[in-house]
């Protein structure tokens, strides 16, 4: 049997947004819920959101749905880390939380948010674990904590199943995201025992899918491979750009700063021309303006005007 890797666009789409049973069960086994949180219905919410000012920017989400209590949960896979990410999340998770109440309404009628990000890259290299969870909680006094917005993030490369038993659906589930892939033939004995899971695996098998969502699917990964190409190249450049600029600078000065003031300087002059020429390149290949503002995060009109 021939599959397809859960993490593109099109196979994470159709199994987690098509399916409520599975993104019902990763959510239960990758959200920080307690026994009696556990999510028990879900209904999907349009994965568009639009600004009620037109002048206002789209948010397009990979999952959005609610369970019968309110509570909103949104899922994003993420192929390529970018510093902006994380303030996209906050920002998706807000607007989630604030367009829960109408004119009039109370404030304690609004339910959480909970947004589960997989990254497919490592972003916190200094940190050991793969699961990073953000709450809005008392600087000094952690228990203390304002319920509203719940932020996870899960880094894909950090995960190794040490334990089987332990948190297994958690387990069972990053190792269907991490493990299958294009080169699959054989699906380890543990994920298909398991139902959820099994049923998730068939959703990607190739005869499952059309000759132009195939052609599809192919193409998001030659945009992956193009982007993460130009976004290491310019982290590269911007660095040696910084670095050359700096260490002038701090020569010319006597002063240890102005090497970090050349570094940070060069790197974001490098960034911001490498996420054009990304934004361009998608451009030329049909890409969507929203899928090229979330990449990229450049402005709709910044990509018009390219």
């Amino acid at each position: 049997m021939k599959y397809l890797n859960p993490k593109a666009d099109l196979t994470f789409k159709r199994v987690f947004g098509e399916h409520p049973d599975l993104v019902m069960s990763l959510l239960n086994a990758l959200l920080p819920l307690t026994a009696d949180q556990e999510i028990a219905d879900i209904e999907y919410l349009p994965s568009e959101m639009v600004p009620e000012n037109p002048l206002r920017k789209n948010s397009i989400v990979d999952v959005r749905c609610k369970d019968k209590q309110g509570r909103q949960f949104i899922v994003e896979m993420q192929m390529i880390w970018s510093p902006e990410f994380k303030q996209r999340v906050l920002f998706n998770a807000s607007k989630a939380y604030v367009r829960q109440m109408s004119v009039g309404e109370e404030y304690e009628l609004l339910q959480p948010v909970y947004s589960l990000n997989l990254v497919n890259e490592i972003f916190e290299p200094e940190l050991e674990g793969y699961y990073h969870h953000y709450q809005m909680i008392h600087v000094e006094n952690s228990d203390k904590v304002i319920d509203g917005l719940q932020l996870i993030f899960v880094e894909l490369p950090k995960f190794t199943p040490h334990s089987y038993a332990e948190k297994k659906m958690q387990v069972l589930w990053l190792r269907y995201l991490t493990e299958i892939n294009d080169n699959t033939r054989e699906v380890p004995e543990e994920l298909m025992a398991n139902p959820e899971v099994k049923k998730a695996v068939d959703a990607l098998e190739v005869s499952a899918f059309t000759d132009a969502q195939l052609a599809g699917y192919e193409k998001f990964w030659d945009i992956i491979s193009v982007e993460k190409t130009l976004y290491n190249s310019a982290e590269r450049r911007g660095i040696a750009a910084g670095m050359a600029a700096g260490m002038a600078a701090g020569k010319a000065e006597g002063k240890a700063e102005g090497k970090a003031e050349g570094l940070a300087e060069g790197l974001a002059e490098g960034m911001t021309k490498e996420r054009h020429l990304i934004a361009l390149n998608m451009k030329k290949q049909g890409v969507s303006f929203d899928l090229i503002s979330q990449c990229t995060g450049l402005s709709i009109k910044e990509i018009e005007l390219l």
